[in-house]
């Protein structure tokens, strides 16, 4: 299958981002389609890695089950309606109903939710210069790797495709949404971090950090309007994935996320300013590999 499902499905393409078209089914509903494309460093790379769409959207679809109670608990809900074979009743095209699910239409809020319970990437930049990530200060002596005392909440920017999230203060989010929904963001972020560190836990992965996106149903917002989860979930897109048999503080850890392709890139030569690189075959193997390896052992099943 090609790239971009444009065409193959008979409703409107409303956005595009860098692995996900997004159509209008109707007034109420949407259907997210998830393509191969992989993006790294804010740049869709020109090399796709097979099954990467189909991967993403069953996991997505397990994940908002294992989480339905947490969302419950918190007043709040997720976007899924249906996936997989039921949607070829709605018209979606048999070979792209593996990477597609219908979704309830939302009103995205303008920030992306981030949970960390460990010390990675800009997280571990950040805390290197000032002793804090944002405005969320950690204790003295943390290494790449590090375990956090408790998970903190490290929201930032919602970028467009080719931009950078931004990393900024709780004071940003209550700016945003207001006080209350920003306080109701943070504690559901942390409570389904928290669950799904536990679910992974029990499968030998570390789940470092993940973003999370939630929106509000169509309607007057207001003060304590009801959020829903959207977008995806804890995915090896969104989400950082660590075996627990060699997770070691001190040191870049081996992954089941798209790190592996991010150090690829590295070491290629590449500026980050030039068009990207094609990605060789053994390293579209090897992240293949790396995201279907994710699936199987956090939900327990075959992939194929």
């Amino acid at each position: 299958m090609s790239q971009h499902a444009e065409g193959q499905v008979p409703f409107e393409l409303v956005a595009q981002g860098k692995v996900r078209e997004v159509y209008a089914v109707d007034a109420d509903r949407l259907l997210l389609v998830a393509s191969d494309r992989i993006s790294a460093y804010d740049v869709v790379l020109p090399t796709p890695i097979p099954d990467k769409g189909r991967v993403l959207t069953a996991l997505s679809v397990w994940w908002f089950e294992q989480l339905a109670p947490v969302l419950a608990e918190h007043g709040a809900g997720h976007h899924l309606l249906a996936a997989g074979a039921a949607l070829v009743d709605e018209g979606v095209p048999a070979e792209l109903a593996g990477r597609s699910m219908l979704v309830r239409r939302l009103e995205m809020l303008p920030v992306e939710c981030v949970a960390r319970g460990y010390l990675s990437g800009s997280g571990t930049d950040q805390y290197q210069r000032t002793g804090a990530i944002v405005d969320v200060p950690l204790p003295a002596g943390l290494v790449e790797g590090s375990r956090l005392p408790e998970p903190v909440f490290t929201p930032s920017t919602k970028a467009g495709v080719g931009e950078h999230d931004e990393a900024i203060p709780f004071a940003g989010v209550v700016d945003a949404v207001g006080a209350e929904q920003a306080e109701a963001l943070r504690a559901l972020t942390l409570a389904l971090y928290r669950r799904g560190h536990e679910i992974a836990q029990e499968a030998g992965i570390v789940l470092a950090d993940s973003k999370f996106e939630f929106g509000t149903l169509p309607r007057p917002a207001g003060p304590g309007a009801r959020l829903v989860l959207g977008d995806e979930v804890l995915t090896p897109d969104s989400s950082r994935f660590w075996p627990a048999t060699t997770w070691s503080p001190g040191a870049a850890q081996p992954s089941f996320d798209k790190q592996f392709v991010r150090d690829w890139l590295t070491t290629s030569g590449w500026d980050r300013v030039s068009a990207p690189p094609e990605l060789p075959e053994d390293v579209v193997a090897a992240t293949r590999d790396r995201y279907v390896r994710a699936y199987e052992q956090l939900t327990g099943t075959s992939f194929d």
